[in-house]
């Protein structure tokens, strides 16, 4: 990994909107990470896809890693793909609450940007128990893939 010390990081969560992505403005040479966005990947995909056709090259990591980014100090900005929005709170896809906690604890900046939207709130538990194609997990165990979680509003100012 780089070092990224000297530098603050824009941490990207979710399966965004072509026209939301078209409309960021990030600083020149800013270091994106972008959550690759278990178990399809999809959004972790066209994210870094993204970047990478704007010459940003982007670091993926895995959703969770996330947290050691904020005890580091190296978050600047958290944007999260955002699928429904009122006053009690956001819909956003699923891992997009806890970078909401910990940038409320970090006093870090977040931003929604709007999601493509999908209408299913439960993905097909198979898709957990496998990466890639590769069966992960042993035979007669259970898969629970929610795909959205809801962020209170508390979380978001």
């Amino acid at each position: 990994m780089q070092d990224y010390k000297s530098q603050s990081i824009y941490l990207f969560q979710g399966l965004f909107s072509a026209e939301s992505l078209k409309k960021l403005k990030l600083p020149k040479g800013s270091p994106v990470f972008v959550c690759e966005g278990r178990p399809s990947l999809e959004a972790g995909r066209k994210t870094l896809n993204f970047f990478s056709k704007k010459g940003v090259a982007p670091t993926v990591i895995s959703d969770n890693m996330a947290g050691f980014l904020f005890f580091k100090g190296l978050v600047r900005e958290v944007t999260i793909a955002c699928q429904y929005a009122d006053e009690k709170g956001v819909l956003c896809d699923m891992g997009a609450l806890i970078l909401a906690v910990l940038a409320k604890k970090h006093e870090i900046p977040l931003k929604l940007l709007p999601a493509e939207h999908r209408h299913r709130f439960l993905g097909d538990p198979k898709a957990i128990l496998s990466f890639e194609g590769k069966q992960m997990a042993p035979k007669g165990t259970h898969g629970y893939v929610p795909l959205v979680e809801w962020v209170p509003a508390k979380y978001l100012k």
